[in-house]
This record gives structure tokens, sequence and C-alpha cells, in this order.
């Protein structure tokens, strides 16, 4: 369970197999392999057709569906796939350099320590442009968080820990909370917006005048380097690094960047 993403980058294959029944075939693909690996690390030598395991879905309505899936079904809806991997060869969507590499997911639960990292990656006051535009954008739009509190008191499910940490504005703090729901639940990242969330966290230059500052968030070419590089991180800082290459790579492509948490 995490957050899926996928530049919304037009291709043969989403238009084949959509990008929900790419999404899903990759997933099938991801679990196969894993239980695959677990059987047969126990010993276990039987075919995949001889291996299931049960798959439990949170519905809608609170309750759970609990169903038994066969290993060898899920490497049969993955493998419609490979047919039209070759179109990811030279996509410049391909962020991977993979077969449909321009999707990628953060597991849950996020944990602590990526939390205090997306804090840091912040403007601070020693950045004043790019500090008061963060404060600009909070006070406009005023993201309360509320919609990850549910979220929170869940500890271990969606994030390691039940605690929420701040960062002191102009005038107003900014809570993880609230840095989440702006990251992940305002749906589409489109270009105009992914270009201030990744002024925000240091993805890209932000030691810019005011007028380029700007500018970054106008329709069309924009050449920029993406800063942020692989360094001794945990697992979620490296699944957010990600996260943010693919809004950067969405972000010159000049399309969104969407998701599904």
């Amino acid at each position: 369970m995490g957050i899926d993403h996928f530049i919304d980058w037009d291709c043969v294959p989403k238009q084949t197999l959509t990008t929900p029944g790419i999404l899903s075939r990759l997933k099938a693909r991801e679990r196969a392999t894993a239980i695959f690996k677990l059987y047969r690390d126990k010993g276990d030598q039987r075919p995949a057709t001889e291996m299931g395991f049960e798959m439990v879905r949170r519905m809608p309505d609170g309750t759970e569906d609990t169903r038994v899936v066969i290993v060898q079904t899920l490497i049969d809806e993955a493998a419609q796939l490979d047919p039209l991997a070759h179109h990811c060869d030279g996509c410049p969507a391909n962020r991977r350099g993979q077969p449909y590499g321009c999707f990628g997911y953060i597991n849950y639960p996020i944990t602590r320590a990526a939390e205090l990292w997306l804090l840091k990656q912040l403007p601070g006051i020693d950045e004043p442009l790019s500090f008061l535009l963060l404060n600009q954008t909070v006070n406009e739009f005023a993201p309360t968080g509320a919609r990850v509190v549910e979220m929170r008191n869940r500890p271990q499910i969606f994030f390691q820990t039940s605690e929420r940490y701040a960062k002191n504005l102009e005038d107003v703090q900014i809570t993880t909370d609230q840095i989440f729901e702006m990251l992940f639940l305002n749906g589409p990242v489109r270009p105009q917006y992914a270009a201030l969330l990744l002024v925000f966290f240091g993805a890209i230059p932000r030691d810019l005048d005011a007028g380029a500052l700007m500018a970054l968030t106008e329709p069309g070419e924009h050449t920029v380097e993406f800063l942020m590089q692989p360094d001794l991180d945990d697992e979620s800082v490296i699944a957010l690094k990600a996260y943010f290459h693919a809004m950067y790579i969405a972000y010159q492509l000049s399309v969104s960047l969407s998701l599904d948490v």
C-alpha cells in the first residue's frame, strides 16, 4: 500500500492498456515476484500455478474483501505489459530508463526521518524570495492538513509516527500534515503548481531574482537543473526524491503528474 504516481505523457501503452490498466499490471508483477521469492526462500518448489495467497482489500465503506490469488494469474496479467514495452525506449517520460519508467510509488508507512527531511527542504528567511512565496502560498490556499489527521491517527499504516512537526514561517507555521496535503492530496500536480513545489522543496534552483522565479510558473520551456541527488537516505526519502524527479520531468514536458494515494 502506498502512493502511486505517473507522468501523464500520452503514449501507445497508455492508449492500449489505459493508465489504471498499466498500474494494476505493474502491481501484479511486483506482488508475483515477491510471493514467488517468498515461497522459494522457504524451499517450496511448487510451480506458480499452485502458489496462492490471501489478498485483503479495504472497501470504500470500511469493510474488507479477502480473496485467494494464484501467483500464476498475476504473472499472466503482468505479461500483457511485455509486447508494448519497446515503446518506452527513448520516451522522454521514461524517468527510470526501463519499461514503464514513467510510473513510480512511495510505500507506506512514511518514516519520521522523511517527514523531517521534507521540513528541512523548505526555504528559510535567508532565501527571502522563495520564503515569501511559500508564505503567500500557504496563506492564500490555506492547507489545513485536516484530511491527514485520520491517516496519522493510525500509526504504522500511513505514517511511522503519530506526531506532527512544524516549521515557522513569517507569521504562521507549516506542519508536516499540511506538507503531505500540499504534495499529495490536491489532485494531479499540474505544471504551474509543480514549479512552486519544486522551488519550495529545493528540487530546482531558487536563488533567482523575482522575475525569473515567477517565470517558472508560466507556460513554456524552462531550462532548470534538478538538484536532488542520491545519498545515504532511508527508503522513504529515496522514494520522495524519486517523486520530485518525476514531478520535474513532468514539469519539463508541460504535463501533469497524476497520483493514486
